[in-house]
């Protein structure tokens, strides 16, 4: 391989982001297209010899703008180049941010301000983090609870809390209303909500519940209350961007920016201190995804939400039911895939002959289950005449239905196929 000095190296490299810089300033004045975003330059025998490039290769040289993206963010870059080249050391590089394009000086006024343009929707600006935080900051309250101790009135700020409607509705985490150490939830004390323009109120708390810790509380007032707008759980994916705030001490929001990093347990890489727990979790359009609910300690910037869905259906069942109402089987269950069922065959040349279900490792004994005839290693592939491939679609299906019959298809072992019919109970609180 041909060796090129380091200074080399950096010469041909400037030079072949100036012929990115130049050529997309000639597609601009041409007036032939107006996409500025990037251009394709082919490698150079140069570039192929000395080793940066192999031979074929080819270079995304990107203008200083928006790193375009697909789908998700663009990463904001001043120089980026990607290399399509799978072998040898990865060429990933991003120089430093730049806050406004060199070629979009026109859009910065003379302090440095910038109207927070974007190169397209989803990308990210300077303000997007702000924008999320004011859109949902108004509606995030201080809660703190007061007790009355041989005649001395304590006070102590417990947590964070998000109106959601202007009649008062606030969600917020059960365990900062609520007790949950003695053998019966008790309420901590007089509960107080501090809005952000210092208003003080007496909360009802209406509702607990204790295994997805959320809780609703209610205030009144004569005088109109900000709230903020429900969004959609279900769209997040790992990397999203999400905000966290809270309102600890009854200081003003505190504002935490970072990414979601699994949509199943819904967790985030997020620091964030005490007392923000009940705060929202939202979306960079301000939108509520999820109720902030713990904080790792043992791992620093994680962080763990409720999702607005789960958090939706909670509430639906508090008003119906005065309570969650869960169904109860008696069945762990695991979600198979492609590859799980690939390795139980090779396990067992009996394994039922099946592409998607819901696997049974194991039975309750006693449960509804059971005495329904549900044996370890069913692989349930219809409920309720639904065609199921996970956990979550079942637990949608049965909804907070209690002592009706539903139909199950289940295949056993030597591709045996069995019909039967559960009746679930109501799952005991205290489990």
């Amino acid at each position: 391989m041909l060796r090129v000095p380091a200074r080399r190296h950096a010469a041909l490299i400037a030079a072949a982001f100036s012929a990115a810089y130049y050529g997309r300033r000639r597609v601009d004045g041409d007036g032939g297209s107006d996409d500025d975003s990037f251009v394709r330059v082919s490698a150079s025998s140069v570039l192929s010899g000395a080793g940066i490039l192999p031979h074929g290769g080819r270079a995304h040289l990107l203008a200083p703008r928006l790193a375009p993206s697909s789908e998700g963010f663009p990463v904001r870059s001043f120089f980026a180049y990607v290399f399509n080249w799978n072998g040898g050391f990865p060429i990933i590089n991003s120089f430093s941010p730049a806050s406004v394009p060199p070629t979009n000086l026109s859009n910065q006024s003379s302090d440095g301000s910038s109207d927070d343009s974007k190169c397209c929707t989803g990308c990210i600006g300077r303000d997007t983090i702000a924008k999320a935080a004011a859109a949902a900051g108004p509606a995030v309250v201080n809660i703190s609870s007061t007790q009355d101790t041989h005649g001395w009135v304590l006070e102590k700020s417990i947590g964070s809390g998000t109106i959601i409607d202007p009649d008062g509705t606030i969600l917020t985490c059960a365990h900062v209303v609520v007790d949950f150490q003695s053998t019966k939830p008790i309420l901590r004390g007089k509960v107080s909500v501090t809005l952000q323009d210092g208003r003080e109120f007496e909360g009802k708390v209406l509702n607990a519940d204790r295994h997805s810790d959320i809780a609703v509380v209610k205030i009144k007032s004569n005088t109109p209350l900000p709230s903020a707008s429900l969004g959609s759980s279900s769209k997040l994916r790992p990397g999203d961007w999400v905000v966290a705030l809270g309102c600890p001490l009854s200081l003003q929001n505190t504002v935490t920016a970072g990414i979601v990093s699994c949509v199943d347990r819904k967790s985030s890489d997020l620091g964030l201190g005490g007392g923000n727990s009940g705060g929202p979790l939202v979306n960079l359009d301000g939108e509520i995804v999820g109720v902030n609910v713990m904080k790792v300690w043992a791992a620093d910037g994680l962080s763990f939400a409720v999702p607005i869905d789960s958090i939706v259906k909670i509430v639906e069942n508090f008003k119906k039911n005065g309570r969650v109402v869960r169904p109860w089987l008696g069945l762990k269950m695991l979600d198979l895939n492609p590859m799980i069922i690939e390795q139980l065959k090779e396990r067992s040349s009996s394994f039922p002959d099946v592409k998607k279900g819901v696997l049974v490792p194991m039975v309750t004994p006693g449960s509804p289950a059971e005495r329904s005839g549900f044996r370890p290693g069913d692989v349930v592939v219809e409920f309720n005449g639904k065609l199921v491939e996970s956990i979550k679609e079942i637990i949608d299906i049965m909804g907070d239905k209690v002592g009706v019959p539903f139909k199950v298809l289940v295949k056993r072992a030597n591709n045996v196929t069995v019909s039967l019919t559960v009746i679930p109970e109501e799952a005991d609180s205290s489990r």
